[in-house]
C-alpha cells in the first residue's frame, strides 16, 4: 500500500489551529473522526498518548509521527497536519516540529504499519518537498504534492 493511497483532503488539516503537543494529537483524532475514518476518539487518544508516554515521536527536521496500534481501524489510517508557525512536540533535535503524520494501523498489521512510517521517512529525507508541504495553502495542494 502507498502513501499516497491513504491520502484525501479530508484527513488534512493546513493549517492546524493547536499550539500544543496534546492539541496536535486531538486534532488530528478528531479530524479522522469527521472523516469517518474512526468511529470515535477517546479510545484513540488514549492509544496515542500512551505512546508517546514511552517516547515522543517529534523526530527532526519538523517532523513528527504521533502513530500507534488500535483497534479502532481495519488498515492502516493516516491523518495529516501542518504548522509553518512550528509547535513543541519534544522533538530528538529540540526543534519545534511544522509536519505531522498521524498514523493508526490493526494490531495484527505490522507490515503496512512499518512500509507506512519508512515511507514517511523517505519522503521527509526531501528537505525541498518538506518546505513545498509546509508552504501549502490547502489539502488540496498537498494532496498534489504526495500525487507527483
Amino acid at each position: 500500500m502507498a502513501i499516497i493511497d491513504l491520502i484525501t483532503p479530508e484527513v488534512i488539516k493546513v493549517p492546524l489551529e493547536a499550539t500544543t503537543k496534546s492539541g496536535v494529537i486531538e486534532e488530528l483524532t478528531e479530524l479522522l473522526v469527521s472523516a469517518g475514518k474512526i468511529a470515535e476518539a477517546e479510545p484513540v487518544l488514549d492509544a496515542l498518548q500512551q505512546r508517546e508516554s514511552l517516547g515522543s515521536t517529534g523526530l527532526e527536521k519538523g517532523i513528527a509521527v504521533p502513530h500507534c496500534k488500535t483497534t479502532a481501524v481495519d488498515t492502516v489510517t493516516l491523518a495529516i497536519g501542518i504548522a509553518p508557525e512550528g509547535i513543541e512536540f519534544d522533538a530528538i533535535d529540540g526543534q519545534p516540529s511544522t509536519l505531522f503524520f498521524c498514523m493508526l494501523a490493526p494490531p495484527d498489521q505490522s507490515g503496512p504499519h512499518i512500509e507506512a512510517l519508512s515511507e514517511i521517512a523517505r519522503l521527509t529525507q526531501s528537505q525541498s518537498f518538506c518546505r513545498l508541504l509546509i508552504a501549502s495553502q490547502s489539502p488540496n495542494e498537498v494532496v498534489e504534492l504526495f500525487r507527483d
